[in-house]
């Protein structure tokens, strides 16, 4: 975690606070005395109060720097609020009451005022968390926030910024399986959530990235998703809202890294970014160091896509080359720089014409290069389209089938309720055969009785005849 405080940044590793002179570029270890009482022996006193640890935050306040939650090896239930004086080097546990959050690391602290606000992070048991608390520096006392709408969505090693003294902005983080490029406001008046419309560059997901703003421009350095670093330095314009990407490493380069710090400073009246640390395979201790300058100021994009960007720089640089060759130098010199004295020679004036010129032949090789990718990414397109043609003629035809065959499902419907019909009259038919089988069975009972009775008279008479000779 690096912080600047005036010339100097402050970095905290394994419990030892190690300060970075940017006059001089030299590390040293900041010694460091506690509040404990003195029958403890110094490395155990120490040891307890500012433990070897992660995933934690670190604001300056007034003449002290606040460190807040974070996981380390005796973590506790709630967070808890260290503080190290930089005018005395000594370092405690401040006392905090109200209602205390749940320890956490990988949460952001951004500094409001006299308020510290706390969103999201992972507690001890890797519940993922977007709740959001207050401090009051003042009284040290710790307030949850009741908020309104969508939250984000749970997650850890996102960032966090103040925009207008009013707006919290939370981008990026992870959870256990999702690595984020979205962006959410908070805003600290209405305590609402939202998430608006993004305008600019598309940014890639990330968790492990840093943040620093400048004005309206938040600068977003490193990052990545466990398996690539990011290699954009990208910035966001708070007002705009929109994106844009500043610049690119490539490879394995340590600014391509998580969990790196960023801070910023002024060298000689222009700001700088300062990147620190970091681990992309491997764990860094480098020192970055990139000058803003201000073409790098984000300024409103008609295109947006790298051939259109690339072409206008072109454009631009050639444009500023045929200016300055066609200027009277000696005439420039006096009227550019009145104010500050004619202690420029045309050698110097040269100089920044021949990087002009180098700068122009590296963004004509940059366009060459985003126009063989566009053609490339044409040929790419004619290919998707050309099967989209196929796949729209596969998909025409088989939607004619799938009428034929609705078809033909609504006259198999029409013969099966037919059947049905038929089957229901059949039940009716059934039992008038029944009752004809009865009444013919009853029928011949009726001529087996009769043939019986006249057979018995016939026999009769006969007899008779034969007893009478």
């Amino acid at each position: 975690m690096l912080l600047r405080c005036s010339i100097r940044n402050y970095t905290l590793l394994e419990g030892v606070v190690m300060v970075f002179d940017l006059r001089s570029l030299a590390w040293s270890n900041l010694r460091l005395e506690t509040e404990l009482d003195a029958d403890k022996t110094e490395d155990s006193g120490l040891l307890e109060v500012l433990p070897p640890m992660s995933d934690h935050c670190m604001v300056k306040w007034g003449t002290k720097l606040l460190i807040l939650g974070g996981h380390y090896k005796k973590s506790s239930d709630s967070m808890i609020v260290r503080f190290i004086d930089l005018e005395t080097n000594l370092c405690g546990v401040m006392e905090t009451s109200g209602k205390v959050p749940v320890a956490r690391g990988g949460h952001s602290v951004t500094l409001v005022g006299s308020r510290l606000i706390i969103f999201g992070g992972e507690d001890r048991s890797r519940k993922l968390l977007n709740d959001v608390h207050f401090l009051d520096l003042e009284t040290m006392t710790w307030d949850a926030v009741e908020v309104t709408q969508t939250p984000p969505a749970p997650r850890y090693d996102h960032s966090a910024a103040l925009h207008a003294n009013r707006y919290l902005i939370v981008f990026g983080g992870c959870s256990h399986s999702i690595f984020f490029n979205d962006l959410h406001v908070l805003d600290l008046q209405t305590n609402e959530w939202s998430q608006p419309e993004i305008k600019g560059d598309l940014v890639t997901g990330r968790a492990g990235h840093a943040g620093i703003t400048i004005d309206e421009n938040w600068y977003i350095v490193g990052g990545g998703d466990n398996n690539n670093g990011c290699q954009e330095t990208i910035v966001l314009n708070m007002t705009k809202l929109a994106w844009s990407i500043l610049t690119s490493v490539k490879g394995r380069n340590p600014l391509a890294s998580e969990g790196l710090s960023v801070c910023s400073a002024i060298i000689e009246g222009e700001h700088h970014l300062v990147a620190f640390g970091g681990y992309n395979g491997k764990y860094n201790n480098e020192v970055f160091v990139m000058r803003l300058k201000p073409r790098d100021i984000p300024r409103p994009k008609i295109f947006q896509s790298p051939a259109a960007a690339a072409a206008a720089a072109s454009v631009t640089a050639a444009y500023a080359l045929a200016k300055s060759e066609k200027l009277d130098i000696p005439k420039t010199l006096s009227s550019k720089f009145a104010g500050i004295g004619n202690d420029l020679s045309e050698k110097d004036v040269r100089t920044d014409i021949d990087a002009i010129k180098e700068d122009k032949r590296v963004l004509e090789l940059s366009l060459t290069e985003v126009r063989t990718e566009n053609s490339r990414f044409r040929e790419k397109i004619d290919e998707v389209n050309s099967t989209h043609s196929e796949l729209s003629k596969e998909l025409s035809s088989v939607q004619g089938q799938l009428v034929a065959e609705r078809s033909r499902c609504f006259k198999l419907e029409a013969q099966i309720a037919e059947l049905q019909k038929m089957l229901e009259s059949s039940q009716t038919i059934e039992n008038e055969v029944q009752i004809l089988r009865q009444q013919k069975s009853a029928f011949e009972q009726e001529m087996e009785r009769a043939t019986s009775v006249q057979t018995q008279g016939s026999g009769g008479v006969w007899r008779w005849i034969a007893g009478g000779q």
